[in-house]
């Protein structure tokens, strides 16, 4: 069966994006000794214009054949003219207000998101990766098999957190931690059993 891993970029308090959404205030503290992890280990968590311009255009899926990604977190890459940000990989987009796609290769649904993902993990295929975000990722905690937490060494305050859910504590277990030079921590996580 395949697995969910919400593959994401945090600060140190939780906050994944600004108050207004705007993730951009992280992208400094991808680093010299980082970005080569993110290339070597995560190719497929690029955009496709980044997997161009990083020289791994070419390079085949190993992990995700699947991006989940709310409207919120498509929104930007829109607004910049980047219809189809993930073109190496089959792009959903769960939402209620855009009603058709800017983009043949772009899937936009109303569905359950629940119901969407258990149906995709009985697929063949390589993962699902859950960009974001976090209301996206609060209905889909029970379906998360794999947390990759790429924590960034900043504190925000406030802003959009990792999940937006209602209290309803889930266990994961640490299966791999990772420290580079500069403060950056990328912690992964199991599903526990239950």
């Amino acid at each position: 069966m395949r697995k969910l891993t919400y593959f994401v970029g945090t600060t140190i308090d939780g906050f994944i994006a600004a108050p207004d959404g705007d993730p951009g205030f992280l992208f400094p503290y991808v680093t010299e000794d980082y970005l080569p992890h993110l290339v070597g280990e995560y190719p497929d968590t690029l955009p496709t214009p980044g997997r161009a311009a990083l020289g791994v255009a070419d390079v085949p899926n190993s992990r995700f054949d699947t991006v989940l990604m709310g409207r919120g977190t498509y929104a930007p890459g829109l607004a910049d003219g980047l219809a189809n940000p993930y073109a190496h990989l089959r792009q959903i987009v769960f939402s209620r207000s855009l009603t058709v796609s800017p983009d043949p290769a772009v899937e936009v649904t109303t569905e359950d998101p629940v119901t969407l993902v258990r149906k995709l993990k009985q697929e063949d295929g390589l993962g699902i990766w859950l960009c974001g975000g976090a209301d996206l990722a609060g209905q889909l905690l029970p379906e998360i098999d794999e947390l990759i937490v790429k924590q960034y060494p900043v504190v925000a305050g406030s802003g959009i957190p990792l999940f937006h859910a209602d209290f309803s504590p889930r266990s994961f277990q640490l299966t791999d931690s990772r420290i580079f030079e500069r403060g950056n921590v990328v912690l992964t996580y199991a599903k526990a059993a239950e």
